[in-house]
């Protein structure tokens, strides 16, 4: 009976820490969302891009697809270029949606929502209001972004 309730116990134990440790997970990426959203309204779209994986894998879905990190970034430096076409980029409604692996370990999240540009100016980017569904993941630098689908 000791020997159950000892295991019940451990159980509990390993499953507040996992608890724990998503908490942290979802604060990271909320705050990884909050840092980009400033930076943007910062009009550095280099540090905004730092949320990224820099990788040529890193995929970006909106009117047509473009895969890689460069790539990326050179779509967001045409499309904007000055701090009125950026203007001040708000997201609402966030969903964070932790997705743990076969050992319980998180690596990956799915996270949706909306986004609003207040601008006084346009560019190639006409689009003020939307929605977005990002995968991140969890590597070695902390969580990036793998995909994102912006519509």
């Amino acid at each position: 009976m000791k020997r159950i309730l000892l295991v019940l116990v451990l159980i509990c134990a390993g499953t507040a820490v996992f608890a724990q440790a998503n908490g942290g997970d979802e604060a990271a990426i909320r705050a990884a969302m909050a840092a980009q959203a400033a930076d943007w309204n910062r009009a550095d779209i280099s540090a905004f891009m730092q949320t990224y994986e820099d990788s040529p894998q890193t995929t970006f879905i909106g009117a047509t697809v473009r895969k890689g990190y460069g790539p990326i970034l050179e779509r967001y430096s045409k499309a904007y270029t000055s701090a009125a076409q950026m203007g001040t980029l708000t997201y609402t409604n966030l969903d964070v949606r932790l997705l743990p692996g076969s050992c319980g370990q998180v690596e990956y999240a799915v996270v949706t929502g909306n986004f609003h540009l207040e601008r006084t100016a346009k560019g190639e980017a006409k689009k003020d209001d939307g929605i977005f569904s990002l995968v991140w993941h969890k590597g070695p630098q902390g969580w990036k972004i793998l995909l994102d689908h912006t519509s």
